[in-house]
């Protein structure tokens, strides 16, 4: 106990350094599905390894990818311990609309308890609460672990480099499990434990008809708008009732069981709190029959996450668009299957796409859902940890959001992965204004200080 209380105590006095590591972290643009921000990307990887070699670490290195490279370090110097991945991410979601952001989104922005940055909650706090705990254990003595760290810089475009990375290094990833620090919490004193990822399949569909922009007073009633087709198409994916009508994708969906039904019933974040954390639309909208934290966690959906098409400037300009595209995202539930959600979407355009235009869809990425034990050691671990640091046992929730090396490195290393993070629900992760709250911040470097000492137990 004396290591980890030099240790805690390491924590806590090295808040001043920990917030300007977030700081400088944050004003890197590392947008990887933009190509222009490739430098940034890798300036971000260089930025990680180098913190890891810092705190201690052995083995700090880039890994090339065909796109953006991943991060390995590791420390394995505790004979007849766990050795345990951590995983993380560097890259972050793009920062438009820029217009709605109050302040420059790579410009990190303290205003009272929050930091104000693109990437500051999803996920680079969380990836320096993993480094600041390990550095804060190694200096005291006090690391009784292995610890490998693998951070990407891809999971923002659905980890596409991971799918061949992994299985062709098994054997440096090897461990008991992994700690995914892509994960968050209810509220700042409702701590919780995300025993449930959906997977995701993306799709972009482009909708042609003439070959160019024509005038429509001219053929306005003789050429059929893809614009109009690609609303009514998008339109007929959703019954009244919010359920999705692709053909045969409720097949695989596992439905509740009673018991598990029960468990997301007591989760005590309500109906208000979603709408607060959702920007406050005028009412929640889902599937019928099921309760928010179901259709949060536990039911798939299917979203337009963009839409293009014909003039959009200011002003008025009278035209028939030659071709219009929409991004489709469905996220999924337990037993269903990406490549499959591609062959559902692609009968349901084959069935109502009429012949007067062309169609083409594109499958972008996808990730399988996942469920882990909630009674491992890990989660155990974890468990204990947030009973320390926030004086009250975690909630356990299903997430809505998608990781996909959560199913990579079940099917690849055939391990669980414990998921611990502290972004919060009304971060405004992807969207304008996102936030990194510090004394969460704080908690969740001192949590992870904790479960390394349970999970050494």
């Amino acid at each position: 106990m004396p290591n980890l209380n030099s240790a805690l105590a390491s924590v806590t006095g090295q808040q001043p350094k920990a917030l300007a590591d977030l700081i400088d972290f944050s004003t890197i643009a590392s947008i990887s599905t933009l190509s222009e921000h490739n430098p940034d990307t890798r300036r971000a990887a260089q930025w990680v390894a180098a913190k890891l070699s810092a705190i201690g670490m052995e083995h700090a290195q880039l890994f090339e990818t065909e796109r953006h490279p991943v991060v390995y370090a590791d420390w394995l110097h505790a004979p007849g311990k766990p050795t345990i991945l951590l995983y993380g991410h560097y890259d972050v979601q793009p920062a438009d609309p820029l217009g709605e952001w109050s302040t420059d989104p790579f410009t990190p922005t303290r205003r009272g308890d929050n930091l104000y940055a693109r990437g500051a909650s999803d996920m680079k706090a969380q990836v320096l609460a993993l480094i600041r705990s390990v550095g804060a254990l190694l200096a005291a003595g006090s690391l009784a672990v292995n610890v490998k760290f693998l951070i990407e810089g891809e999971e923002e475009i659905g980890s596409p480099s991971l799918a061949t990375f992994i299985p062709a290094h098994t054997s440096l990833l090897q461990c008991d499990y992994m700690v995914s620090a892509d994960s968050g919490i209810l509220k700042p004193d409702i701590p919780s434990i995300v025993y449930g990822l959906r997977g995701l399949a993306y799709f972009e569909l482009w909708v042609q008809g003439p070959q160019t922009d024509l005038h429509s007073g001219m053929f306005g009633g003789v050429v059929h708008n893809p614009a109009n087709v690609l609303a009514r198409l998008i339109a007929g994916m959703h019954d009244g009732n919010g359920r999705i009508l692709l053909p045969g994708f409720y097949d695989d969906v596992v439905t509740l069981d009673p018991e598990e039904r029960n468990v997301l019933a007591a989760t005590p974040y309500t109906d208000a709190d979603v709408l607060a954390a959702a920007a406050n639309p005028p009412q929640l909208y889902g599937e019928r029959g099921f309760s928010s934290a179901e259709r949060i966690g536990a039911r798939p959906t299917l979203d337009v996450n963009g839409m293009l098409s014909g003039f959009t400037d200011e002003g008025s300009k009278t035209v028939l668009p030659a071709k219009a595209m929409a991004k489709i995202s469905t996220r999924l539930v337990p037993n269903q299957d990406p490549d499959k959600v591609a062959l559902q979407l692609r009968a349901y355009l084959e069935q109502h796409a009429p012949p007067t235009v062309r169609w083409t869809l594109n499958a972008l990425s996808g990730a399988h859902p996942a469920v882990v034990d909630r009674n491992s050691p890990g989660m155990q671990a974890a468990v204990r940890a947030m009973r320390t640091v926030f004086g009250t046992a975690p909630v356990m929730v299903r997430e809505g959001g998608s990781v996909p090396i959560v199913g990579m490195v079940r099917t690849h290393l055939n391990i669980d992965t414990v998921m611990l993070g502290f972004a919060l629900h009304d971060d405004g992760i992807h969207g304008p204004n996102e936030k990194q709250h510090i004394p969460t911040y704080w908690r969740g470097i001192e949590t992870f200080v904790h479960f390394f000492s349970n999970a050494a137990q």
